[in-house]
């Protein structure tokens, strides 16, 4: 019997810090070139080569604010600030790669859904089929009062706008032009048919949309969908809607309770338990020997910073954790940031002293350290135990933690019959499902295909 394949993204941001912390003062590490083409195109080079299946790219809009009740920590570690557009590297990558994938952050809550449709279908035109969207509802105050809210949106409501969000940009990307429509014929002087093109007329509690999808179809039309909420209403959310899922458990044993709980909302969505790929966050630190990697990890580790890490939690949960002793038990409800995140760190107690020993390496992921055949063990073994599909790899230092991952790690997993030895042809969607460029039949988008289609 054929193993199961892990998938791999890397998971990157368009900022200087992203998950672990205080790593760009490493005096190898080039994450402060992050506002030049070929701090990306480099990466986008590397991962290809290393058959990644895609660039996962983080965003957020606002600023972490919560800690001490200022930016004073973000701004002094560049705690995903400041933060560049993510979109706007895709087309660059693009032009330098012939397969990575690219999973690219935007927050619904602060974007109209008519314009967003055009700027995804000419990502997917340009990168022939290439792009995703990690779709997101915010959980900062900061960015609401940026944005001219007077406060964040409520949790749940900002999954029930965006429900209805989806529901408009399928009715684009699915529904407005007709397979068929765009004929390219000069002899008859017909560019596209305007009996196959139809006007969106869409009049809802949040949006309303009346005109017609301004971008002819893309190869796959709808991006594939990322989502990374795991509250109950996130998965609620990603079972009707998702393909790809991220998440950033604690633990195997949290891990395999959250796979197993979406997939069995999944078929209650009538769709197929494997209708979704499940990735989990992971940070690696890879040596040539056991004793290289532990080395390489205490080296890092000397440089990172854990009070930047828990400046970051504080933003993830709401709480600020410079109002508590080491020690003292910490009040984490109440809040309206990531619900899952809070619900984690109240049910493991985790004190500020906890958070800290956890940021060794500045974020919240615990680090895999070891030689090749060590880390890959440890991959397999999260993929086995929690049934996960892969992992979203943050970076350490820049570039050499990509760099060795493809030169260790990957020939390891190919060795043990764990990861591709080249890559498929087609979309990333087809490349992640193998059934073409489209979203299935039975996914929430198919009814608002044309009747013709």
């Amino acid at each position: 019997m054929a193993r199961k394949q892990i998938l791999l993204n890397a998971f990157n941001m368009n900022c200087v810090g992203h998950i672990n912390h205080g790593l760009w003062t490493h005096p190898r590490d080039r994450s402060i070139d992050y506002n030049t083409i070929e701090y990306w195109t480099g990466q986008a080079r590397t991962l290809e080569r290393g058959l990644f299946d895609g660039l996962f790219i983080a965003d957020i809009v606002g600023v972490y604010d919560i800690y001490q009740g200022n930016v004073d920590v973000t701004l002094r570690e560049s705690i995903q600030l400041p933060v560049n557009d993510p979109l706007l590297l895709v087309s660059a990558m693009a032009a330098v790669t012939r397969h990575l994938g690219f999973g690219v952050t935007v927050n619904l809550t602060y974007e109209q859904p008519y314009l967003l449709a055009r700027r995804f279908s000419t990502l997917d035109h340009l990168t022939r089929g290439r792009v995703g969207w990690n779709i997101v509802t915010g959980y900062l105050d900061s960015a609401a009062r940026a944005m001219g809210l007077d406060n964040q949106i409520a949790h749940d409501e900002r999954y029930d706008r965006a429900d209805e969000y989806l529901e408009v940009l399928y009715k684009l990307w699915e529904g407005s032009w007709e397979d068929g429509a765009v004929r390219r014929d000069k002899a008859a002087r017909v560019f596209a048919d305007p009996g196959r093109v139809h006007k969106v007329n869409h009049q809802g509690k949040y949006y309303k949309v009346e005109g017609y999808h301004l971008a002819e179809p893309s190869p796959q039309r709808t991006p594939v969908l990322f989502q990374a909420g795991s509250s109950g209403r996130g998965q609620r959310f990603a079972a009707r809607h998702a393909e790809c899922v991220f998440i950033s458990p604690p633990s195997k044993e949290a891990a395999r309770e959250t796979v197993r709980a979406l997939r069995e909302q999944l078929v209650a969505a009538g769709r197929r338990p494997d209708d979704i790929k499940v990735f989990a966050g992971a940070a690696v630190v890879a040596g040539r020997t056991s004793a290289e990697a532990r080395q390489k990890h205490a080296d890092y580790k000397d440089y990172a910073s854990r009070e930047a890490g828990l400046a970051h939690f504080a933003a993830s949960t709401g709480v600020d954790f410079g109002r508590y002793d080491l020690d003292a038990p910490v009040d984490y409800y109440g809040g309206n940031a990531i619900e899952s995140a809070s619900r984690a760190a109240q049910q493991h107690g985790w004190t500020r002293r906890r958070l800290l020993e956890l940021f060794e390496l500045g974020g919240r992921y615990p680090a895999i350290v070891g030689d090749a055949a060590q880390v890959a063990d440890e991959l397999q073994s999260w993929i086995d135990e929690t049934g996960i599909d892969g992992f979203n790899l943050s970076r350490t230092v820049v570039p050499e933690s990509y760099e060795d991952f493809v030169e260790l790690v990957v020939p390891e997993l190919q060795n043990r019959g764990l990861y591709k030895t080249s890559y498929a042809e087609g979309s990333l969607r087809g490349k992640l499902f193998g059934e073409g460029n489209r979203l299935p039949a039975r996914h929430a988008a198919a009814q608002f295909r044309h009747a013709a289609d």
